[in-house]
């Protein structure tokens, strides 16, 4: 196999250019001459506009124009972006109250869009912003994850913006009620504030009579779409690029009132007109994640094995529905409700609220870690509760290889999946035969040693259909996808695939990206769906491009037969030692005038989900002084199908399993009573950092998936849908012992210090 093929572990092709200060991000590409932009926000959480004047702001010098929403209205736009809904239990469709790209009577969170200002330069407009005269009737917030307060919206009575539910309730309860064993446990899942490395950004010029919106996201087509339709405009008359983007993480999965600001901007002005983020600013208007509160169920029958589950939980939506918000909790989370294990009865209520805080959305894995969270606390919560092992528990309770293809309570199609001999694996690689003399070492020091478990299974989402379009050229070929490249590497895993299928030097092979004219459609990235989508779609391709050229390269080569050999690269026939190559055959087609067959394009669907699943093994150190809670160990062993290039994804292992310890130990976004968001700077909001990272053992135990033709997985979000209960279940662990039976993330020291008070004072009074 060639060491640039599938399966090898290609150093990223990218990372010269990122290395070497030669990456082009989204400001790095706007146009020299482009007008800046600058965002007037609510400083407010919760009130009616009395007055909004622009009128000397409009004046201040270097200012060209300000928008509000009178402005729009004014040019017959309507003020409101694009979302979903889900349907509620009873049928009914979710609440839908519009959101305003630009606040319209009523702002509902600290930071809502109010005037989108645009000036020659960024201190111009940040100047004229101090010159508006904006007053208003403060109103009661709502900050709780609970129905009832104050009012947001009259389309969502008590704030309720569904109730969304799956299964049969009914049935569920008496399989629980006829346990032998019943175990209950409310979870809290704290929300988190994404800050990607690169803040959000956009710019637009006009190109002759068309729109240029550049963005930095994860896809181009939704927004070419909005865009369009908000516009009125023919979709041919806008283009949509994004450049390199550094980090996406579902937070830039969707549309902002910001990217549509500046198309409309440039179009007025007829010049060009860039906004940048702030960090604050991020931390006020992006998109935030998780944020809900579970109460789960498990029933066990007198041998320890699972009757029946219950979730029922209240989610966070912010004040607004973003574009998948509803979606998230719900339909999303619902994919791996019930897990690796054989659970035949289960039912999951969500309520989505609306709170006068900043929108929750996806966050890497989008519904699928929360449930993960929410089934493995409560699973080793029972073995702790039963006086069970919490390995043996889920050992005894897994699905059985020989049940696959094996349909879950919730609906889903597991493929494949061995899950006790990943388990397994991940207990040797742990060294779990070493542990207790490690915690009677940490004990020694004054120390507490807590070991937690993790196993968990995620489901691909997003559009199972992809395009690819392989263009030969005179030297290699260009391919161009559907999806969208944040940090993952996918210029070089792309390149290995069509090097593989086509021979053509992997140096040779480009990437191309993020253009909404040089192709068509496509479903960006999200839901770990980017290698096995792109991947088939770019194999249908290889295989559409070589049968179009085998007619021609049998006239070129006077033979009655000829085949690809995938593995050398070149076009043969039987019985001569005369061989074309892929990219000669391109060559001479062009040169006879059959251009079109140097170029294929095919769009392909998948068959079925994947569902990556592995096992993460947690050791934490806790300091009885201070409560500072130390990563000691950590192990992951995965099952992601076959793997495309091993490096890039224990590199994703990597960076998915600290946004876990992020959330777990650091992360927590706080509000106050008013709604002042009291984390909006790093001074406030603790980022995970090198020291609070251990080394991260990565290992691969694959069983290949039957629901594409590459036997892949995925493996984009599977570090965190683990990392979350692992770290959470191991300082439960550490714990427990001192009667602390619940705990919460995130493990701040401030908050283990006190938990650590209340377990002395408890072992006192005894």
């Amino acid at each position: 196999m060639s060491k640039f093929g599938t399966s090898q572990p290609v150093i990223r092709k990218e990372d010269i250019r990122f290395l070497t200060g030669s990456g082009r991000y989204i400001d790095d590409d706007a146009p020299a001459d482009a007008l800046v932009a600058y965002v007037f926000r609510s400083p407010v959480a919760h009130a009616d506009i009395t007055t909004l004047d622009v009128t000397d702001a409009a004046a201040s010098d270097g200012v060209v124009a300000i928008y509000t929403a009178a402005d729009l209205a004014e040019k017959g736009l309507k003020n409101g972006m694009r979302f979903s809904t889900v349907k509620n239990r009873d049928g009914s469709d979710g609440a839908a109250p519009a959101r305003p790209i630009l606040a319209e009577g009523r702002v509902r969170f600290v930071g809502e869009p109010i005037a989108f200002i645009v000036a020659e330069t960024r201190e111009a407009a940040k100047d004229a912003a101090e010159l508006i005269e904006f007053d208003y009737d403060e109103l009661d917030p709502h900050m709780e994850i609970a129905a009832g307060g104050p009012t947001l919206h009259p389309e969502a009575p008590d704030n309720v913006a569904y109730d969304w539910a799956l299964g049969d309730e009914a049935a569920v309860d008496a399989a629980l009620d006829g346990s032998a064993h019943r175990v209950t446990l409310e979870i809290e899942d704290n929300r988190i504030i994404c800050n990607s490395m690169e803040p959000r950004g956009a710019w637009a010029e006009m190109i002759g009579d068309r729109v240029h919106i550049a963005f930095s996201g994860q896809g181009v087509w939704g927004i070419k779409t909005d865009f369009a339709n908000w516009m009125g405009l023919p979709e041919d008359d806008v283009l949509v690029t994004t450049p390199d983007v550094g980090g996406g993480f579902g937070m830039k999965a969707m549309n902002y009132p910001e990217n549509m600001l500046v198309g409309l901007a440039a179009r007025d002005l007829g010049r060009p007109v860039k906004w940048y983020a702030e960090r604050t600013e991020s931390m006020l208007s992006d998109n935030g994640g998780r944020d809900l509160v579970s109460v789960a169920t498990l029933g066990f029958d007198a041998d320890y094995r699972i009757t029946a589950y219950k979730v029922e939980s209240r989610s966070n939506l912010g004040a607004y529905n973003s574009q998948f918000g509803q979606p998230i909790q719900s339909n999303a989370s619902s994919r791996v409700l019930t897990g690796v294990y054989d659970i035949a009865k289960a039912f999951v209520n969500n309520k989505g609220i609306y709170t006068n805080t900043t929108q929750v959305d996806a966050y890497r894995g989008a519904g699928r870690p929360e449930a993960i969270y929410t089934l493995e606390r409560t699973m080793d919560h029972a073995a702790r509760v039963l006086g069970l092992d919490a390995r043996e528990l889920r050992r005894k309770n897994f699905i059985a290889p020989g049940k696959m293809p094996y349909k879950t309570a919730s609906g889903e199609l597991y493929d494949t999946g061995e899950f006790a001999r990943v388990l397994s694996s991940a207990e040797a690689h742990a060294d779990l035969a070493g542990f207790d003399k490690r915690r009677a070492a940490s004990e020694a020091g004054g120390a507490l040693r807590g070991l937690g478990i993790c196993y968990y299974i995620e489901s691909i989402l997003g559009d199972p259909s992809e395009t690819a379009k392989v263009e030969l050229t005179e030297t290699g070929a260009n391919v161009y996808v559907g999806t969208q490249s944040n940090g993952q590497g996918h210029e070089t895993v792309f390149a290995q695939m069509l090097h593989e299928r086509t021979g053509i030097p992997f140096d040779q092979i480009e990437v191309i990206q993020g253009d909404s004219d040089r192709i068509k459609t496509g479903g960006g990235t999200g839901g770990s769906r980017s290698v096995t989508v792109q991947g088939m779609a770019m194999g249908e391709t290889v295989s559409a491009l070589i049968g179009g050229l085998v007619p021609f390269v049998e006239g070129m080569l006077e033979a009655d037969k000829v085949s690809f050999d995938a593995e050398e690269g070149v076009f043969r026939s039987p019985g001569s030692n005369v061989v074309v190559t892929l990219v000669e055959a391109g060559n001479a087609a062009r040169e006879q005038g059959q251009a079109d067959l140097a170029t294929a394009e095919v769009k392909a669907t998948l068959p079925g989900r994947s569902y990556p699943n592995g096992c993460h093994i947690c050791e934490v150190e806790i300091d009885r002084a201070t409560g500072s809670v130390r990563v000691d160990r950590y192990t992951v062993t995965d099952d992601f199908g076959n793997l495309m290039n091993p490096m890039l994804a224990e590199g994703q292992v990597h960076g998915g399993v600290v946004q876990g310890l992020g959330q777990a130990l650091t992360e927590h976004v706080v509000y106050d009573e008013t709604g002042q968001l009291l984390t909006a700077t790093f001074m406030d909001y603790g980022m995970p950092r090198a020291g609070d990272t251990p080394f991260i053992a990565f290992y691969s135990e694959p069983v290949p998936s039957t629901a594409n033709p590459l036997g892949m997985k995925g493996c984009g979000e599977a570090g965190t849908v683990g990392a979350l209960a692992a770290v959470a279940n191991a300082v439960q662990d550490a714990l427990w012992p001192l009667g602390i039976h619940k705990v919460d993330m995130p493990f701040t020291p401030s908050r283990v210090w006190a938990l650590l008070q209340e377990g002395q004072e408890a072992i006192a009074a005894e």
